[in-house]
């Protein structure tokens, strides 16, 4: 979950970086609207993925049972770093699909991500028959 947040964090960094800096008409992409509104949920997505990563990481130095919420943090992770890619790579246009630009890697890293260590469906399972299991526990 920590490297999917950090990808993220990159795509998101390198895609504000670009949209201040690309001119467009005579202003920088970074004034439309809808950049904005793209690069406001990248960085939503990635604090929210670095909250529940650290959750799950002060749950295991507590000893505490972390199945569930680790698979929350990867899977939300995973998904927020594919996201994040995609967004910077639709934010650079064109460029952003050349194998020499580094957010087309971000995106082909960020989709291994969702699959190597369980596949993100696997990890809903696991989430899904947590809380199915801890309903059944309290009856």
């Amino acid at each position: 979950a920590g490297a999917c947040t950090g990808l993220a964090r990159s795509a998101l960094e390198l895609a504000t970086r670009y949209a201040l800096d690309r001119r467009q008409f005579g202003r920088a992409i970074a004034d439309q609207e809808m950049i904005q509104g793209m690069l406001a949920e990248m960085a939503v997505g990635v604090d929210a993925a670095r909250l529940l990563t650290w959750r799950a990481a002060r749950m295991r130095d507590a000893g505490r049972p972390i199945n569930s919420p680790s698979s929350m943090a990867k899977w939300y992770a995973s998904d927020v770093a594919m996201r994040c890619a995609t967004d910077a790579v639709q934010i650079y246009g064109g460029a952003g699909y050349s194998r020499d630009n580094p957010v087309e890697r971000l995106m082909r890293d960020a989709k291994g991500a969702q699959i190597y260590e369980g596949t993100n469906q696997i990890h809903r399972l696991i989430v899904a028959q947590h809380l199915l299991d801890s309903m059944r526990r309290e009856g």
